[in-house]
């Protein structure tokens, strides 16, 4: 036992993990034995802790089945309209605890593995991430999926199972290297494949257009096998489903082919198509217009609008036969939301079916399309946006070409009755850009194909429809909505810290769980001197238990009394790490200048993946490595400063880190950032934040009160007023500024990279002549609110104070509400608080 008496005790009293009842206990340890020996075929002389976690894996899963198939059953019955969230990434991290909490287990399950003698948090280690996507696109979806199956819709999240997700990150030397994410390993024990409804994908070939309409012919076909996996709502009995599709060869390939004596060539061959569904491209805001990713795209759209048509056609009141033919119902019982443009394909497909395999006429089908699908956007960033070459197209989906030029000819000849003569206005919105190499513009094929399009925050909505958008925001206002992105309360509170939740629910009860805006209850006990002391002493301790993390996994220490300074992301450019790096070399100077003054101490910690062929990315974490390697060994400064990057951050490192935060780093140039999550889960865990107005930052101010947190910097109007102006010029403010000049020459004269001091050339290069993101012109604006905090920071109540209004203010930013909004403006749903009990409550 590696775990203290103390430390269970203290984990077992807390109310918002379930009630640890006898029974309950004694049936979980039953069932534990029970999968360690049938399933696992161990005894508890040679089992190992990987086997009890997949053992307690097994027990809590056991707890899912029945309410999964009885909520299926009664989707089936009741017949609601479905919603269908297709995305090409859900970045779900771990599954066990996320599932004893939404199903009120896990004082239960502490309890009963406490009795076996094991250690709960061991086993929870032993779990990998399911790591199927970049960053935040990929983890809005997994939160959209809590809060769907927490509001009672009829959901499925739809999307691709990766054999290997974005890549493990070790840094060597100080360099990023990429490691391959080899998640399905040890075997996955969330998911149930579903081979009895493997689907038939089709790729290449040509078309024949004949009487009967048109044939796609002569193609190559790839099946897809779906996995599902469990997604149980908020303590509702619901369990909704995630499926996944794996590509399989079909038994055939390539053997029809009468290529004598090539047999075994042939089966060797089912590896090529067997890998669309091998690995996640790693790239985050940046479009990449390779075929295999293209392939991925028409593979999850193929396969599951199958699925949504067998589902339509078949599901009414538990009749087998097909019973619904009339496919003008189809937008009255379907809602088909598009997470970007990578799903985009689902449009052309959904014709294709309706008009050559439905044989519904064009206007009937386009109609049916329109009403069905909706597009969510998640960039402006020009190098973002997905625009594939037609050569590809016709290569691969040479009918969905035919059927995209369809679709353009006749919006072509709408824009023209709207705009007669405006024939630049209909170079703009074709869906087709001429020039050198002709390209599919997915993001309008996306706009024209659907009846709503939404950005994710509202700045970002509003620049949207000022620039991105503008021509089809004039031609159709009406499709254009916000909707602020959130995140699930339950990963990102109650699951990963429990303490916080605890004194939450002391003052107000547990009802903010499903209804984040009772956090604004908190205000009443803002001068509450003892609820003060109890907000402080839960950041403390999760700031000591993340301190003994850093020393266990990379044998650094830090100073717990510090000021944990937060940058997780991706790594990007546009994100300004680099004005970060600044910060953390401004203040070291600072130090070594006035080494007897009392500086406020910090430990900077960054975090977050670069793509493996981003270059600037590889360099800016090499310079942050690089700045600690000095800034940590220099006895002057002592523990007053560390400069720390995370290797490795991901949705299980997410869970320990931001918890001990107590400042967020939410600095990119305004208007970049769509919207932004990370900023939401540092204030919703009690963090303050220090960021430009960008992305949901506008927001959060709003909320919180704007006083409440260090916003500084240009802001969208200042930056449109720069470029429109006399532009951007690094070099005025670096030879204004003497502590930038200083921190610039010294990165560019080898400070921080004696062996090598021209190491950062093309970073200096880059910030003083090609810097598409201004990091100059917000630099003596951050250093100054920098100042700022450090003063906040020397009062630890009026700290605490602001910690509370910002907690108070983060109601708005539940996914539960932006499901919600997307239900009834959107897809025409109604949420539900309970449907009628479908299993007694346990």
């Amino acid at each position: 036992m590696s775990k203290p008496f103390s430390d269970h005790d203290k984990r077992k009293q807390i109310s918002v993990r379930g009630l640890a009842g006898v029974e309950n206990v004694a049936e979980l340890k039953v069932a534990f034995n029970r999968h360690l020996h049938f399933t696992l075929v161990k005894d508890r002389n040679v089992a190992n802790k990987r086997d009890y976690y997949f053992a307690l894996a097994n027990t809590v899963r056991d707890h899912l089945v029945g309410r999964w198939i009885r909520t299926q059953q009664y989707y089936y019955e009741k017949d609601p309209k479905r919603v269908y969230y297709i995305s090409l990434e859900f970045y779900m991290g771990r599954t066990l605890q996320n599932t004893m909490v939404n199903l009120a287990l896990e004082n239960a399950c502490d309890e009963a593995i406490y009795q076996l003698g094991l250690d709960m948090e061991e086993l929870e280690d032993m779990e990998e991430d399911a790591g199927l996507g970049n960053g935040g696109l990929g983890r809005l979806a997994a939160c959209f999926l809590d809060s769907m199956a927490s509001l009672g819709l009829a959901a499925y999240g739809y999307g691709i199972r990766y054999e290997f997700g974005i890549f493990n990150q070790k840094i060597v030397n100080g360099w990023q290297v990429e490691e391959a994410d080899d998640w399905l390993r040890y075997g996955n024990p969330w998911e149930k494949a579903r081979p009895e409804y493997m689907r038939p994908v089709k790729f290449y070939g040509r078309t024949e257009h004949t009487p009967d309409g048109v044939k796609w012919v002569d193609t190559q076909v790839v099946l897809a096998l779906p996995y599902d996996t469990p997604i149980p709502g908020y303590r509702n009995n619901i369990v909704n489903t995630m499926r996944l599709w794996s590509a399989k060869a079909p038994c055939d390939f390539n053997l029809k082919d009468f290529n004598v004596g090539g047999y075994i060539q042939a089966v060797l061959d089912r590896n090529l198509c067997e890998n669309i569904s091998r690995v996640l491209y790693p790239n985050d805001n940046f479009f990449e217009g390779k075929e295999l990713r293209l392939k991925q795209e028409y593979f999850v759209v193929a396969a599951t609008l199958q699925d949504v048509v067998r589902r339509f056609k078949a599901s009414k009141f538990g009749s087998r036969e097909v019973v619904r033919t009339d496919f003008a119902e189809l937008p009255n019982k379907v809602a088909i939301q598009l997470n970007d443009t990578h799903p985009a394909m689902a449009i052309p497909e959904l014709m294709r079916v309706l008009v050559d395999e439905e044989k519904l006429g064009w206007d009937k089908a386009w109609d049916v399309c329109v009403r069905t699908c909706a597009y969510t956007n998640h960039t402006v960033l020009p190098e973002a946006l997905e625009r594939w070459p037609i050569d590809l197209f016709h290569h691969l989906l040479p009918r969905h070409l035919e059927i995209i030029f369809e679709i353009n000819h006749r919006f072509m000849e709408y824009v023209a009755s709207k705009f007669p003569g405006d024939h630049d206005r209909m170079r703009r919105m074709s869906l087709i850009e001429e020039g050198g190499c002709k390209k599919v513009n997915m993001a309008h094929l996306c706009i024209v194909g659907s009846h709503a399009v939404n950005g994710v925050a509202r700045i970002h909505s509003e620049i949207l429809i000022a620039t991105l958008f503008k021509d089809f925001y004039e031609l159709d206002p009406h499709k254009f909505q916000n909707k602020t992105n959130g995140i699930t309360p339950r990963r990102w509170l109650v699951m990963c810290n429990p303490g916080l939740a605890e004194v939450i629910a002391e003052k107000i009860g547990e009802e903010f769980i499903r209804d984040l805006d009772q956090l604004k209850r908190l205000l009443k006990f803002i001068n509450d001197d003892a609820f003060i002391r109890d907000i402080a002493k839960v950041k403390q301790e999760n700031k000591l238990k993340f301190a003994v993390h850093l020393e266990e996994h990379y044998k650094v220490k830090i100073n717990p009394q510090s000021m944990f300074d937060f940058q997780v992301k991706r790594i990007h450019e546009y994100k300004r790490q680099l004005l970060n790096c600044l910060h953390m070399i401004t203040y070291y100077n600072r130090i070594k200048k006035e080494p007897n003054k009392h500086w406020t101490p910090r430990t900077i910690m960054v975090g977050g993946k670069a793509a493996p062929g981003y270059h600037t990315a590889k360099m800016i974490i090499r310079l942050i490595t690089a700045i600690g390697e000095v800034v940590n060994h220099d006895p002057v400064v002592g523990d007053r400063l560390k400069v720390i990057f995370l290797e490795n951050y991901r949705v299980t490192l997410a869970e320990k880190a931001i918890p001990s935060a107590d400042l967020s780093e939410q600095i990119s140039t305004a208007g970049t950032e769509a919207s932004g999550t990370g900023n939401m889960k540092f204030m919703l865990n009690g963090a303050l934040t220090i960021g430009t107005m960008d992305g949901a930052n506008v927001e959060m101010a709003e909320e919180a009160g704007e006083e409440n947190l260090f916003i500084f910097g240009m802001r969208v109007e200042d930056v449109d007023a720069m470029d429109a102006g006399k532009g951007y010029h690094a070099s005025e403010y670096y030879n204004r500024i003497p502590e930038l000049k200083q921190a610039m020459d010294q990165i560019a004269g080898g400070f921080f990279s004696p062996k090598q001091p021209d190491l950062f050339k093309e970073l200096v290069d880059l910030l003083m002549h090609h810097d598409r993101f201004k990091v100059f012109a917000d630099y003596e604006a951050y250093i100054k609110c920098q100042d700022k905090v450090n003063q906040l920071y020397k009062n630890p109540k009026e700290w605490t104070k602001m910690v509370i209004h910002n907690i108070a203010g983060c109601g708005k930013f539940s996914s539960d509400r932006t499901i919600a909004q997307y239900a009834r403006e959107i897809w025409g749903m109604e949420p539900i608080d309970t449907i009628p009990d479908i299993l007694p409550r346990h």
